[in-house]
């Protein structure tokens, strides 16, 4: 049974015919039978948060993002792109870095920043803070670094196109990271 509010002039940001709820509701069996193959959020709150990759996925990017408590994890990896949630603690940065073969895609969802970018590591002359809902690009061959000015830990997920990590990598601390890096000659 479908509930319906009264309908006031051209307008109505919540049309009667559509509730998504609903929707979902009615056919839950018949969406989760046919898409199995799907990993996704339940209604409980986000999966493990592991790597899901090259499965086809869906998550609440948000959720997932919030509740990582790592440094870095990564949540799905394929042959072409790469999508890692990361946690950078108060008074922490990602580091001075540089990928001179991809493209770097960075959203905040929690927290504050200040991101750096320029040709050369000594002269990084783009500087803009960045907040909860900014979301910034990194060209490949720019060194950049992601400081955290907040009081809270910055949350964030970034998007590879290619793949920077390995399949699967959890970094609990910026230390951890480092170490990996450096076991792996990046």
């Amino acid at each position: 049974m479908y509930y319906y509010k009264k309908y006031f002039g051209p307008y109505n940001l919540n049309p009667p015919w559509y509730n998504p709820s609903i929707m979902y509701n009615d056919y839950k069996e018949d969406y989760d039978s046919k898409f199995d193959f799907l990993q996704y959020a339940n209604a409980n709150g986000v999966n493990e948060l592991k790597d899901y990759g090259p499965k086809p996925f869906v998550i609440n990017i948000e959720e997932a993002t919030l509740e990582n408590n790592n440094y870095r994890t990564a949540l799905w990896t394929g042959n072409h792109l790469q999508l890692t949630l990361m946690n950078i603690n108060v008074g922490e940065d990602i580091g001075l870095e540089v990928h001179p073969d991809l493209d770097q895609f960075l959203r905040i969802e929690e927290g504050q920043g200040i991101i750096e970018m320029g040709d050369r590591k000594d002269n990084l002359d783009f500087k803009e803070n960045v907040y909860d809902d900014f979301a910034f690009i990194i060209p490949a061959g720019k060194w950049h670094n992601l400081i955290n000015i907040g009081n809270t830990p910055l949350k964030l997920y970034s998007i590879y196109a290619p793949p920077q990590h390995p399949h699967s990598t959890v970094h609990k601390t910026k230390a951890d990271a480092k170490a990996s890096e450096k076991n792996h000659g990046h």
